[in-house]
């Protein structure tokens, strides 16, 4: 089984004749989506942020999904009795007869004790600078065994954060489109936050339609 963490996004466009496009609906849809934001949220994010400012350069990846990643992804609450947020599960599948697994830093499936039908995958909190491997190679790799799990009934989606940068990604089919960066130490950390929700709505239906 090729685990997760060797792929990188040249080795993957190759193996699996895949192509990245510029333009994908499903990701505008996804990125243009509305959502409210809450006075306690916005307060909440402001206060994450701030620690984030101080000290971006310097934590580790540990440091970075404790202290900010984290509680982000807990302030949208994801978990519901059909669906939850899972953090290094394992996930496995079998894509062009080539089996492949891993453990992503984080994804949204089905399921409530044990995850079932991945719809997102999360990976790779990495520092800013210097990372090791391609989070985005990672994360898409992760992203395909969840197609497959979900018999393409619906597009995947994903992100991957490299400091304070977040990349969101839309995978349907052999297509895939990665946006463009958000910068969560300025005001784009209030859309981050807005994407996250939309994409609670976007799996709530999924869910409801399988």
């Amino acid at each position: 089984m090729r685990s997760f963490k060797e792929w990188t996004l040249a080795t993957l466009d190759d193996t699996f004749a895949l192509e990245q496009i510029a333009i994908l609906p499903a990701l505008e849809q996804w990125l243009d989506g509305d959502a409210d934001l809450s006075d306690f949220e916005r307060q909440a994010l402001i206060t994450f942020q701030g620690q984030l400012r101080l000290n971006v350069h310097d934590w580790n990846e540990r440091e970075l999904g404790y202290n900010f990643i984290g509680p982000v992804i807990a302030l949208v609450k994801y978990t519901s009795k059909t669906f939850n947020f899972f953090a290094k599960r394992s996930c496995s599948g079998t894509v062009d007869d080539i089996e492949m697994g891993g453990q992503p830093d984080g994804m949204i499936a089905s399921g409530f004790r044990e995850p079932k039908i991945p719809y997102f995958c999360f990976q790779e909190y990495k520092k800013e600078t210097d990372p090791k491997g391609d989070p985005a190679g990672q994360v898409l790799a992760a992203m395909l065994v969840a197609q497959e799990l979900n018999a393409h009934h619906a597009p995947v989606y994903g992100c991957y954060v490299k400091g304070s940068l977040w990349y969101f990604m839309v995978l349907r089919n052999r297509s895939y489109c990665i946006s463009e960066p958000y910068v969560a130490t300025r005001d784009d950390v209030f859309d981050i936050f807005r994407i996250l929700k939309v994409l609670k709505r976007i799996i709530a239906d999924s869910v409801n339609q399988v």
